[in-house]
């Protein structure tokens, strides 16, 4: 990948006295100048990450994992953020939903982490890897069945697949029943999207499914969170859940968009398997571009300058990743070196099976749409002007309309315990009939409810 000069560019609207700005149209539509510009300056220097929100951004690969394996020195705990606690952050800032503390084990420390951190692994441990693929492609098969007889054979792969399938996955691991299932995407999606009220959707609807497995436990993560050994309490147990959906959904989405356009542009087509184009995403365009806010227990020194003591600081996964000191001997690193999914203490919990879901999302796609195509090129294709991800604003595609056939999958236990019910049998006598269907029995029916509501209908044949 080019990068900019370091030493000439300085973004437009950006005078070189002033932090640079890493949000807005500028910044969306060139993160790799941004970048590239504040490498110039040593591994770190301070930009502002929202309007009147100052934080030190590290750019460099190596101060990246020297912070992030050094939590004696670098906490998460942002009950610590100086600005904050004297009155410098704007009440409505956008980086406050992003880096305000929450009793998870993101923004915990030392024992407390270690006891939530382990709530956690243990119970994703417990996800089956086959059904987890068999979810994720049951879960493609009806979003592509959904858009896949557009008469014009063309979609925006982000909002019509690469959105919503991850939403789907995580509401059926977290065992929802439909309709529940639809208020949690509703919530989940919404607080992205910056819809008012949409944190008390998310919080209500995932306290009424806790009330559920008290009820009603089942084999999901809700209920595995809740029977834990630690103990956790129920408003514990729902932050959990919230910084699983936060953690897995929007980076997933972004990562199966980013590795299908890949995939799909002229230049990687040829002998590049897909899980190829997934590494390539993570390392070059990591779905978490600036994020894991830490704050030094005391002042510390990091390329020449002194950062003071609670001040945050951010760790920039994107440029680390295009750290040009690090491409010389990149080809020499295990293909997983990259940070894509943080590292240390804190790295994520569940990168092997968000691998896997993005490899498998991609793999179906291109299964069930052999000829689908890019609408535009890569390089054509628009970045969301977010600090926080680095996920594209669209991506078009175009394709040979056809109708694609239901196929019952395991609609595990998780769904039954739930109140859904396992697919219905006629699916069977479809695929009998080669998996072709007549344009009455195969065309997609207007069903009643939301996203997740649909989904289950959809799995028993409704």
């Amino acid at each position: 990948m080019q990068q900019p000069s370091e030493t000439s560019y300085i973004p437009p609207g950006c005078p070189a006295h002033e932090n640079l700005h890493l949000y807005g149209p500028s910044f969306g539509a060139d993160p790799d100048g941004h970048y590239a510009h504040l490498r110039a300056t040593g591994p770190s220097a301070p930009v502002d990450i929202a309007p009147d929100v100052q934080v030190e951004l590290v750019t460099s690969y190596d101060a990246a994992l020297h912070i992030l394996h050094n939590p004696a020195s670098f906490l998460r705990d942002s009950r610590r953020w100086n600005a904050l606690n004297e009155g410098r952050v704007p009440a409505d800032s956008p980086a406050l939903p992003m880096m305000g503390y929450r009793p998870n084990a993101l923004f915990s420390d030392g024992a407390s982490h270690a006891r939530l951190r382990q709530v956690v692994t243990d119970s994703l441990a417990t996800v089956d890897e086959r059904q987890l693929i068999r979810l994720t492609q049951q879960s493609a098969d009806y979003l592509i069945s959904q858009f896949s007889t557009d008469p014009g054979g063309q979609t925006d792969l982000m909002s019509a697949y690469a959105g919503p399938l991850p939403l789907l996955i995580f509401s059926h691991l977290f065992g929802c029943p439909p309709e529940l299932g639809d208020r949690v995407i509703a919530g989940i999606s919404g607080i992205f999207e910056g819809t008012p009220g949409a944190d008390e959707v998310l919080g209500g609807a995932l306290a009424e499914l806790i009330a559920l497995k008290h009820r009603h436990p089942g084999a999901d993560l809700t209920t595995r969170l809740m029977q834990h050994p630690a103990g956790l309490s129920d408003e514990e147990v729902l932050h959990q859940l919230v910084t699983l959906l936060s953690g897995g959904t929007a980076p997933l989405a972004a990562t199966i968009g980013t590795s299908s356009a890949l995939y799909l542009d002229e230049q990687w087509q040829t002998g590049l398997p897909v899980e190829g184009a997934v590494s390539q995403t993570l390392w070059n365009y990591a779905p978490i571009a600036n994020y894991a806010a830490h704050y030094p227990t005391h002042d510390v020194e990091l390329g020449g300058r002194t950062i003071r003591a609670n001040d945050p600081v951010l760790i920039s996964f994107a440029a680390a990743n295009t750290d040009p000191k690090l491409s010389v001997h990149r080809e020499q690193l295990s293909a997983k070196a990259h940070l894509g999914f943080g590292a240390g203490p804190h790295g994520c919990p569940a990168k092997d099976p968000a691998f896997m879901i993005a490899v498998t999302a991609v793999e179906s796609l291109l299964k069930r749409l052999p000829d689908v195509e890019l609408s535009r090129p890569f390089a054509a294709l628009a970045w969301v002007p977010s600090p926080w991800s680095r996920s594209l604003v669209t991506l078009p595609v175009r394709f040979t309309s056809r109708r694609i056939p239901f196929a019952a999958g395991d609609f595990s236990q998780q769904q039954t315990a739930a109140g859904a019910q396992p697919p219905a049998a006629p699916a069977d006598a479809l695929l009998a009939r080669g998996g072709q269907a007549d344009s009455a029995s195969a065309a997609p029916r207007q069903r009643k409810g939301g996203l997740f509501s649909r989904f289950v209908a959809w799995t028993r044949g409704e």
